[in-house]
C-alpha cells in the first residue's frame, strides 16, 4: 500500500482527489498547501488559502505548508522542494493532484513526479467535469465558491454551495459563454467545508469579500 500526500487547495478537486485516492487503499500520509503571494497565480488556489489548515486539523492529516511569491514557472522551484520535504519527512511514494483537464498544471506536476522518481496519480485526469460536480453533490461534499473570475459570474456567486441549482445555473452559462463547467480555466474558485474526511463541519463564521467588476474573492473565517 503506497504512502501518499496530497496537493491541497481546500477546494473541491483536489479535497475529492484525496477522497477518493484514499477509497483506492493509498495511506495519505500529508497535506501539502502552496500559499502564494501573487493571487493571480498561475499554479495555485488563492482564495481562502490560510483556511486549509483548519481543514487539515479536522481531517486529521499533517500539513506541509510552504510559501511561493508565484512568479511564474519560479513558484515551480517552491513546489518541488515542499515535495522533497514531504518524500523525507514522511516516506512519500507519490503525490495526489485534483488537476481534471489544466494540462499547463498537470504536465509541470508531472514533470517533478518524474524528476523525483516518484508516482503522480490523478483520479479525476479527464473525467467528465458534469459528472464530477454531480459526483461532489451525490457524496456529500459541501462546498462554497470563494472566488469568481470570468464574466458574467459576479459577486453574487460568492458563497454559493455547489448544488443542483448551481450545476444548472452553470450549465447554461457554460452553454451560453462557455464557461468551464468545473472552473478548470480559473473561472472559479471552491472551498470545502463538510465532507467524509472531516471529522466535522467547518462552520463559516465570518467573511470578507473583494474585488471589482467580474473578479471577486471571499476570504472565509472558520472554526
Amino acid at each position: 500500500m503506497k504512502n501518499l500526500a496530497v496537493l491541497f487547495s481546500g477546494g473541491k478537486d483536489s479535497s475529492y482527489a484525496c477522497w477518493l485516492a484514499k477509497k483506492n487503499g493509498y495511506q495519505i500520509k500529508c497535506l501539502i498547501s502552496v500559499i502564494s503571494k501573487n493571487k493571480e497565480s498561475y499554479m495555485f488556489h488563492t482564495p481562502s488559502i490560510e483556511q486549509v489548515r483548519k481543514q487539515a486539523e479536522v481531517m486529521n492529516i499533517p500539513l506541509l505548508v510552504i510559501e511561493t511569491k508565484g512568479e511564474k514557472e519560479k513558484e515551480l522551484v517552491d513546489l518541488e522542494k515542499a515535495i522533497k520535504i514531504a518524500v523525507k519527512r514522511y516516506e512519500i511514494g507519490g503525490i495526489v493532484t485534483g488537476a481534471v483537464g489544466s494540462v499547463y498544471q498537470s504536465s509541470r506536476i508531472q514533470k517533478i513526479c518524474n524528476k523525483l522518481k516518484i508516482e503522480c496519480f490523478n483520479p479525476l485526469w479527464q473525467k467528465n467535469q458534469l459528472d464530477i460536480l454531480k459526483e461532489l453533490i451525490k457524496n456529500k461534499f459541501e462546498v462554497v465558491i470563494v472566488g469568481v473570475f470570468a464574466y458574467p459570474l459576479d459577486k453574487k456567486w460568492l458563497g454559493r454551495k455547489i448544488d443542483n441549482n448551481f450545476i444548472k445555473d452553470i450549465n447554461e452559462l457554460n452553454r451560453k459563454y462557455k464557461i468551464n463547467l468545473a472552473g478548470e480555466g480559473g473561472e472559479y474558485e471552491s472551498f470545502v467545508i463538510n465532507c467524509y474526511l472531516f471529522s466535522r463541519e467547518l462552520k463559516i463564521i465570518n467573511h470578507k469579500d473583494y474585488g471589482n467588476k467580474n473578479s471577486w474573492r471571499r476570504e472565509l473565517e472558520l472554526k
